[in-house]
């Protein structure tokens, strides 16, 4: 397996850097945050800019594509290719642009719609600008991008919403940036509760290691302070809404009533009556103004209707050419146009439209980013005016408005969110001052027939005399299902299953080494349930089998197993599942499952055991009435604890947990029971036997071991968790005394 620091060393989630170690003297027309923002992402080589629109996405990418050491390609949307190269000729670069496929100069650009003309081998960069084209993975750019121009040494990402919602989009990033697979970000750092599909949040104790893992490759800023600068001219000015509402017409309504849209289909009935009200209220306010206008519509009729009633109106469609999009928009940004009539959907992304402060929407979707990015290509930093929207809907439509509003607020938390966490840390990057601190404690304590250890599990076992150890007992971490600390250490901090296996085969091998030959190790677990985003298929993993043939791989031989039974409706109560729902059954019975069964395997270490177990099977753990006919005890019991199913364990006979509980912590929905411990000890060992457990958690396996009259050896990582082991084995050292004075 190879060494065990350097299996951690590379399970770290720092993304190490592979750009230029010598950066040269920037353009000085940057101002200071940019010139440092591009200095980290040259240092990076592979990196993305999450900076708010009109803070100069552009010129930094433009300075990092003239500094790399090849030519560089550069992807932007339609349109806006004309803007970049009029941004370059300001600030000295040499753009060219090119449609089919050939290299232009040391920095080509070309719109997202040619991208599969080219050839990455040609190129040692590429940029992305607008870099949420990233958002949907079975897109396909994404697929494109990430799996034709992955292994290009320097990449550049550069959006102002990375993920207004949703952190899939972050996922989407690092993969391209060849930081973490979104899967793997996914398995490390989230947890999916059942239920939606989609739902997806962050683990307790996975959240301060995300943030830093996400500003180790991507810096936010909405402006300049957030890392620390002066805001200077970057303020925005005064955005004034005007929300404009119009009656629809009666005959065109079938009700007696204008009844407010409820469903999708409702609001674009109400959309398709109330258009000629709503174009009419916009050419009333446009055709009277002398300044340039932008006009948003969501559907082709509303910009046809806004193109006859607003005569000076150009409009782009999804169905023109190219050349007649790329001409309209750059004529708008020239002057020659006053009116531009479009979609969100065609010229929401990219384009500088700082010359025109008024805007009004004639039509909107539901969507917060197209409704945000539309806004922003006039109200941006370099804005001399105050911005003017207004915002044309019928009553009939429903709360469309209200929607977006609500969606903006989601947005705005989200995006004050990553700026909050990523604040001190981007900007340390930024400045190059950041440092890395990896915390890892170890302790020691001890008692009459005990002993408990704070650290790594691997590394103390390694001090451990080999053939020692008459049994193990102990429940793993479920792969990535739980994180119980931040470390690097913590097997449940893996960013798939391969690494988990790979870890665990490290403690798998010094397990092998302490137990006695002949003697036998048990663990504690059940099958995964796997994700459709995360695993590609919604069904069971065979976690149960693939730790069997860990073990076998090192060395044990499978040589027993008991199934428990666990009650299916708590088990869908706690997780949500869909495959557990009664309406699901009812619905689909192929899309639903069975309840999850905990299983005790028992594995044996090859070998005599010179130390025969006699046997001690003479009381019950669990309900011991069922048990005293004809005074045969012993093989009763046994009759009972052969049976490949046990249908008896009390779920919820545990030791208390909540008081080793910290707040960001994960709820276990397979803790090892005391039953099952008793059980394990009466088969499988002796008095004075030496009982060890890798995962000590809060003492459980202990505290059956001494009440039992066996020594006991733990290891726990996590602190809170070893300090109540601790606790829980004086507490069960005291029982025992005191059962030995009252017998």
């Amino acid at each position: 397996m190879g060494d065990y620091a350097e299996f951690l060393k590379g399970k770290a989630t720092s993304d190490e850097a592979t750009g230029r170690s010598d950066i040269p003297e920037l353009n000085p027309m940057l101002y200071d945050f940019q010139r440092d923002i591009v200095r980290w992402a040259l240092r990076r080589g592979r990196a993305a800019i999450f900076a708010d629109c009109g803070l100069g996405k552009t010129p930094m990418q433009l300075e990092w594509a003239q500094h790399l050491p090849g030519d560089v390609l550069i992807v932007a949307p339609l349109a806006v290719s004309k803007q970049t190269i009029r941004e370059g000729n300001k600030f000295g670069v040499d753009v060219e642009h090119s449609q089919d496929g050939n290299r232009a100069g040391r920095i080509t650009i070309t719109n997202y719609e040619r991208l599969h003309h080219f050839n990455p081998d040609d190129f040692v960069g590429i940029v992305l600008d607008e870099s949420s084209i990233l958002k949907s993975y079975t897109g396909k750019y994404r697929t494109e991008l990430i799996e034709r121009w992955g292994s290009r040494p320097f990449k550049l990402a550069c959006t102002a919403t990375p993920a207004p919602n949703d952190f899939m989009e972050l996922g989407n990033h690092a993969e391209f940036l060849g930081s973490m697979r979104r899967t793997e970000m996914l398995s490390m750092f989230f947890v999916h509760d059942g239920g939606e599909t989609q739902k997806w949040r962050l683990k307790g104790h996975a959240e301060n290691e995300f943030w830093k893992w996400l500003c180790n490759w991507a810096v936010m800023i909405r402006k300049p302070s957030d890392l620390g600068y002066d805001d200077g001219a970057f303020i925005l000015p005064e955005l004034r809404i005007h929300q404009i509402t119009v009656e629809t017409a009666a005959e065109k309504i079938d009700t007696l009533f204008h009844m407010e849209a409820q469903t999708l289909q409702e609001r674009q009935a109400a959309r398709r009556n109330s258009v000629e009200e709503r174009v009419q209220k916009c050419a009333e306010i446009v055709n009277d103004d002398k300044s340039p206008w932008l006009i948003w519509c969501n559907l082709n009729y509303e910009s046809q209707a806004i193109k006859s009633t607003v005569p000076a109106a150009v409009e782009v469609t999804g169905s023109d050419s190219d050349d007649h999009k790329e001409s309209s928009m750059m004529g708008f940004s020239s002057g020659e146009f006053m009116r531009l009539v479009t979609k969100p959907s065609i010229a929401g992304f990219g384009m500088n439209w700082q010359h025109c402060h008024n805007v009004a929407f004639v039509g909107l979707s539901d969507s917060y980013e197209q409704f945000y990015q539309a806004i922003r290509r006039c109200w941006r930093f370099g804005q001399e005016n105050p911005v003017d929207c207004y915002i044309i809907t019928a009553e009939t439509e429903g709360a469309v408005v209200a929607n977006i509003k609500r969606k903006e607020e989601d947005a705005e938390r989200m995006a004050n969110s990553m700026v909050e966490h990523m604040h001190s840390m981007n900007e340390a990057n930024i400045k190059g001052t950041a440092k890395t601190v990896s915390e890892y404690k170890t302790s020691n304590d001890r008692g009459n027939g005990w002993e408990m250890y704070l650290g790594d599990s691997t590394e103390i076992l390694t001090g451990i005399d080999g053939d020692s150890m008459h049994y193990s007992l102990f429940s793993p971490p479920f792969a990535s299902l739980y994180t119980y600390s931040a470390s690097d250490r913590d097997m449940g901090n893996s960013k798939d299953i391969p690494e988990f296996m790979d870890h665990f085969e490290f403690l798998a091998t010094e397990l092998y080494r302490v137990i006695m030959p002949g003697r036998l190790l048990s663990f504690h677990c059940m099958n995964l349930p796997t994700s459709k985003v995360r695993d590609g298929y919604i069904g069971i993993r065979d976690f149960r089998g693939e730790l069997i043939r860990l073990f076998e791989r090192v060395g044990f031989i499978y040589a027993s197993e008991v199934c428990i039974w666990k009650d299916p409706v708590v088990q869908m109560q706690r997780t949500k599942a869909k495959g557990l729902l009664h309406k699901q059954i009812v619905k689909d019975s192929a899309a639903g499952r069975q309840g999850l069964a905990d299983y005790l395997v028992t594995m044996k270490k090859p070998g005599d055991n010179s130390e025969p177990i006699a046997g001690e099977l003479d009381h019950f753990a669990g309900d011991i009435a069922t048990f005293k006919s004809n005074g045969r005890l012993s093989i009763d019991l046994w009759q009972k604890y052969a049976s490949p199913v046990w249908m008896d364990i009390n779920p919820s006979n545990t030791l208390q947990k909540k008081s080793a509980r910290e707040e960001k912590d994960e709820r276990h929905i397979c803790p090892l029971q005391l039953d099952v411990i008793h059980r394990a000890l009466q088969l499988w060992t002796n008095p004075n036997d030496l009982i060890l457990s890798p995962f000590a958690g809060i003492g459980s396996e202990g505290y059956e071991a001494v009440r039992m009259d066996r020594r006991f050896v733990g290891i726990e990582l996590k602190e809170s968790y070893y300090r109540q082991a601790v606790a829980n084995l004086h507490i069960a050292q005291e029982s025992k005394q005191h059962d030995l004075f009252t017998v």
